[in-house]
């Protein structure tokens, strides 16, 4: 039966596997076609090297694809064809621009003129090879639990020092690079990975305490002082980001992802109501004493104002203004792809700003279908957050998906004027190789969470040894203690003549299992194949037994 069980696991996983490489074809194609129309409505030309272009996508994601299926053969099948899109996407857009960017700058001499695609292209295998190495080489997620001080330490390291780099005047005002040897990233990208690996562990080993119940205010029910101090740390922290790097983006993402994950591990709403009081006194306070914060918040509340002759000095971009007006001239379906002018937002176009060039050439149709890809990503996260067993994989899970659709949210917010603008880059779709390699990171550990999630579904757990093994009644049942034989009423089939016969309700009779001998027991009752057996447990991956235990074995301690 379990042999059974297995076996048919494995075909499903299988199954998921050509669904997967289905979906990478049809990306890479969909990707394919955008290069196509954006190149002919700007050229009148197919567009150079696309054949070079469409072998290396696609021979990329395969090999992908070949990982997944060897070393995660449970993985979702979503997550890495989703990647893979938004990727592909990203360097059409970007090739699109360069074009346009190209010829708008010949005669300025300025750096906007340079090609940025090749360079992503670059980041692009760099970081699918980087994604590729941590499915192969990390055997189990919980292999993270061991470092998540260790990762935290650096990744404190990595958020505090932009601050001791000089800024520059092409940062305007931000302080989020760091600068060694001609090469410039971002460590606030890899910092939200390492920052939720710690949380993850964090919240599992602290989850008993913070969620404890202390006073009740208001009719609600607040955590007690002594275990406001972690939030208070985690809050204090996200304000100096704010503060000493300006990086109002880093502080959203860092300390939402906290209050999220603090709800996930202890289920009380009044962890969120503290977090969202503080995260709003605290940007209040510094969007009022900050003038590169504040300059942001009067251009997020005045759009306009640039244009008039006598305007608030902190309004300095004129960005925020142009991006409306990007969106707006694309309507319902956009001016078609190379029909637009995003270029004239400047060189953010191709960073935050890229999200204009969707919505001036494809419309509201482009922007709710990208956002639903972004969406059905995220979805796949928490989807996997239930599938598994483990807390901290729970809580990683659910941290990753967080920070993902966080990030998405305040760039997509500010360039459509629904929050201050930010700075931070789309993911998978703006120009820039830490936010690339960082994303990837981040589907990379989804892959391999989901496939712990998807083996616990579709493989049986072994049977946990019972030193009492269970027999079975004349119907076939179970004659375990507690069990439907052990209450059964029936006569006892064998009586004995100095014991009454018939059925005992107070008192049933359990029969112990005998020693094992060599052939048959003629005394031994055997279990009827035809009996009905438990129910099969639903998964979102099918029906499979329920496992034995809750907790899957832990490889650093089995």
């Amino acid at each position: 039966m379990q042999s059974t069980a297995r076996g048919e696991g494995r075909r499903l996983a299988a199954r998921h596997r050509n669904i997967e490489l289905g979906l990478l074809a049809l990306a890479v194609a969909v990707c394919l076609a955008g290069h196509i129309d954006a190149d002919l409505a700007l050229t009148g030309k197919m567009p150079p090297g696309l054949l070079v272009h469409g072998l290396a996508l696609g021979g990329l994601a395969g090999v992908a694809h070949l990982a997944v299926r060897r070393f995660a053969p449970y993985a979702d099948p979503l997550i890495l064809p989703l990647g893979v899109f938004l990727t592909g996407f990203g360097l059409m857009l970007l090739d699109r621009l360069d074009i346009s960017y190209a010829a708008a700058h010949a005669r300025k001499g300025d750096y906007q003129k340079l090609p940025a695609a090749p360079s992503q292209l670059m980041w692009v295998f760099i970081s699918v090879a980087v994604a590729i190495a941590l499915i192969v080489l990390i055997k189990h997620h919980r292999f993270f639990q061991r470092y998540v001080y260790l990762l935290m330490t650096g990744a404190l390291i990595l958020l505090a020092a932009p601050a001791f780099f000089p800024g520059r005047a092409e940062d305007f005002g931000a302080k989020r690079w760091i600068r060694l040897f001609g090469l410039s990233f971002e460590p606030d990208e890899f910092v939200k990975v390492a920052i939720t690996i710690f949380f993850a562990g964090y919240l599992m080993a602290s989850r008993d305490a913070l969620a404890l119940a202390g006073r009740k205010i208001w009719g609600m029910t607040l955590p007690r002082g002594r275990h406001v101090g972690p939030v208070l740390a985690i809050w204090v922290v996200s304000l100096l980001v704010l503060v000493f790097e300006r990086d109002l983006g880093t502080s959203l993402i860092f300390f939402g992802v906290f209050v999220v994950m603090l709800y996930a591990a202890t289920e009380r709403t009044s962890w969120v109501v503290l977090g969202l009081l503080m995260a709003v006194g605290g940007a209040a306070v510094v969007g009022t004493v900050e003038p590169h914060v504040h300059g942001r918040v009067e251009a997020w509340l005045h759009p306009l104002d640039i244009y008039k002759e006598h305007h608030d000095p902190a309004i300095i971009s004129d960005q925020p203004a142009e991006a409306l007006f990007s969106l707006g001239t694309g309507h319902l379906t956009g001016t078609g792809l190379g029909s637009g002018r995003p270029w004239l937002i400047g060189f953010a176009g191709r960073s935050d700003f890229v999200f204009t060039t969707i919505g001036e050439e494809l419309g509201l149709a482009g922007v709710t279908a990208v956002l639903l890809v972004y969406l059905l990503l995220v979805q796949r996260g928490l989807r996997t957050a239930v599938g598994l067993t483990d807390p901290f994989g729970k809580l990683l899970a659910t941290g990753l998906s967080t920070a993902l659709a966080l990030q998405v949210f305040v760039v997509v917010g500010g360039v459509s004027g629904l929050v201050p603008l930010t700075g931070k880059a789309l993911p998978f779709l703006a120009a820039g190789g830490s936010s690339l390699l960082a994303n990837w990171l981040i589907v990379a550990l989804l892959i391999k969470l989901s496939d712990s999630a998807g083996r616990t579904a579709l493989e049986p757990a072994p049977p946990s040894p019972d030193p009492l093994p269970a027999q079975a009644g004349p119907a076939g049942r179970s004659a375990a203690p507690g069990g439907p034989a052990a209450m059964d009423p029936s006569p006892n089939p064998n009586p004995s003549p100095t014991a009454p016969s018939g059925p005992n309700p107070t008192a049933p009779e359990l029969t112990l299992p005998r020693p094992a001998a060599p052939g048959p027991d003629p005394d031994r009752t055997e279990v009827n194949p035809a009996a009905p057996h438990p129910p099969a447990e639903q998964s979102p991956y099918g029906y499979h037994p329920a496992p034995q235990s809750p907790f899957p074995p832990n490889p650093a301690t089995a």
